[in-house]
């Protein structure tokens, strides 16, 4: 399996190794994530402009990636399903590729979140830094409970 996240925003190196070791730890279970942190300069300018044409600039630089047809995408979004870890485990099971999509601080637009499945981490808001590492956990918990290994007891 592979698994690919993708975030409007800079790498930051506090947060680098956490997200790096569990990654490491995925690996076991035969699974490579990779961690895309996106933030071009038409996402810079957009910013700025409005929160519309924020959410323009996510959606265009999100589209490349969206657009394997053989893969699930799973768009991180604040009124997408909550999923206990066991139904989150079965929601990933079997599939050879999945993809995460965090936007930035504006959110998607509506049409961007209709080209996936939408999830939602929790009722509360967290940054994308947090949000990444609450992901990374929940997938490696997943991978766990597929596996039958101890970790997500």
């Amino acid at each position: 399996m592979q698994i690919n996240i993708y975030s409007i925003a800079k790498k930051d190196a506090k947060y680098q190794a956490l997200l790096e070791e569990l990654c490491m730890q995925c690996k076991q279970f035969g699974v490579e994530i990779k961690i895309l942190n996106l933030l071009p300069q038409a996402v810079l300018k957009a910013q700025k402009i409005s929160s519309a044409k924020a959410q323009q600039s996510y959606t265009q630089t999100f589209l490349p990636y969206i657009a394997l047809p053989t893969a699930l995408n799973l768009i991180l979004h604040p009124t997408g399903h909550n999923y206990d870890s066991q139904s989150f485990a079965k929601l990933i099971e079997s599939q050879h590729i999945v993809q995460f999509f965090i936007g930035g601080a504006f959110g998607f637009e509506e049409s961007f979140v209709r080209l996936g499945k939408s999830v939602s981490l929790s009722a509360m808001t967290f940054n994308h830094k947090i949000a990444k590492l609450v992901l990374c956990e929940q997938i490696y918990r997943a991978l766990s409970i597929l596996h039958s290994h101890p970790y997500h007891k």
